[in-house]
């Protein structure tokens, strides 16, 4: 199972770095960028979704969200979640918590980002959607 989770962030881009495991605020003005190759060992924030089974067969998703604040001198937030149901499923309940957790604070929504997988497993498999805080200063 531990190396379907390896495989699974190696796919990521980031399975040669160490993740901490982060809560789920967006510091104000973030913006999205592209993956950048990141130092290996980096010490990187990411807020993760993720999901293992050795049931073959079984369907297993994971997906996060981000939902950025009209004022973008606001923080925003992530949310993150996984299960046995449809990609569609997973990925439209946790842009919902992502709306509700903005909407908790008070704020109003500018937009919401949201990306997620899916698989069926054949023997051994893992699934993993993060959202990685990194500071690029060429970006």
């Amino acid at each position: 199972m531990l190396n379907a989770f390896d495989g699974a962030l190696l796919k990521a881009g980031i399975g040669n770095t160490n993740l901490i495991k982060m809560s789920s605020i967006v510091p104000p003005k973030c913006r999205l960028i592209e993956p950048v190759k990141l130092p290996y060992g980096a010490l990187v924030p990411v807020a993760y979704a993720s999901l293992s089974s050795s049931l073959p067969g079984e369907h297993i998703a994971a997906a996060v969200a981000v939902a950025f604040p009209v004022n973008a001198e606001l923080p925003g937030v992530i949310m993150e979640y996984s299960g046995k149901e449809p990609l569609t499923i997973i990925e439209n309940r946790v842009r919902e918590m992502a709306e509700h957790a903005l909407t908790m604070r008070g704020e109003s929504l500018r937009e919401i980002k949201s990306i997620g997988i899916e698989y069926t497993v054949n023997k051994i498999a893992a699934v993993f959607a993060g959202a990685v805080l990194w500071t690029n200063d060429e970006a």
